[in-house]
């Protein structure tokens, strides 16, 4: 997610894996958003081309119930495609904010564990 911390002399092993907190919170947040601008569209596209506005535009005619009921057909087809991404992105969303509440507290049981409490040094 972020690069790991500068060596400083120390050897840190090759499978090692560091995972930076602020990262992964900017990563959650930036899906998050994308996830909630999906669903204003989605919101926006269902209204514009839902089955009452491509019925009233195409009117009563007999001739145009094929194409109405196609452009309906297609409607809901990428309607349903766009709320299967959104429901996606949301789900990446909670997925980060889980695995940064998971590493705050184990942040927090390691600093336990090391002497450190919440006020700094025991």
């Amino acid at each position: 997610m972020g690069r790991p911390p500068k060596n400083r002399g120390k050897k840190v092993a090759d499978d090692a894996s560091y995972y930076a907190d602020g990262v992964g919170r900017s990563l959650g947040k930036k899906f998050e958003l994308q996830a909630y601008d999906l669903r204003a569209y989605l919101k926006k596209f269902e209204q514009e081309t839902g089955e009452e506005a491509i019925s009233d535009g195409f009117g009563l005619l007999t001739e145009s119930d094929e194409v109405r009921n196609a452009y309906i057909e297609y409607s809901t087809t990428a309607a349903a495609a766009m709320k299967a991404v959104h429901d996606h992105l949301d789900a990446i969303a909670d997925a980060l904010r889980k695995v940064n509440r998971n590493t705050e507290v184990t942040d927090e049981d390691m600093a336990v564990l090391f002497g450190k409490g919440a006020g700094g040094d025991r």
